[in-house]
């Protein structure tokens, strides 16, 4: 009988924010970029619909916020690179996080798994990551989500 090996992915996306389990899905993306000497790339999506309406308006609040997340990501890739994954990449966006990942970032850059938390940071364990659902339902890729 012919041995079956695991699946290797040589582009592994993950989803960041400031959760717990998306921090465990970093982990995971890194355990597995370094196994299987896959490119890692880590997003972070900006939620505007987390602003008021006055931040939502303001340039300087926006850039700010998006700053901040921007040096927040690339904490986690420094991370990576000290973990030992060769070829890390960072992207940071705006808009509906699970839109934006499914419906911009795959296409563009054609990951072949995608791993994320299954907790938005939101609210009171905001709806099963109702971001997680919709994500694991649309990708047009594998998707595994940690908890």
């Amino acid at each position: 009988m012919a041995t079956m090996s695991p699946k290797e992915f040589k582009h592994i996306l993950v989803g960041v924010d400031d959760s717990e389990d998306a921090q465990l899905a970093f982990r995971y993306a890194i355990n597995r970029a370094k196994a299987d000497g896959a490119k890692l790339t880590i997003v972070s999506i900006l939620e505007q619909d987390n602003m008021n309406v006055y931040e939502a308006m303001s340039k300087d609040y926006v850039h700010g916020k998006r700053a901040d997340l921007e040096a927040h990501v690339l904490k986690y890739k420094a991370l990576a690179e000290r973990y030992g994954v060769q070829d890390v990449n960072v992207v940071v966006d705006e808009g509906d996080p699970g839109e934006t990942i499914v419906k911009d970032i795959i296409p563009a850059l054609k990951p072949d798994l995608l791993v994320i938390g299954s907790v938005s940071k939101q609210g009171v364990r905001k709806y099963f990551g109702s971001q997680a659902a919709y994500m694991a339902k649309h990708a047009s890729i594998s998707v595994l989500v940690i908890r």
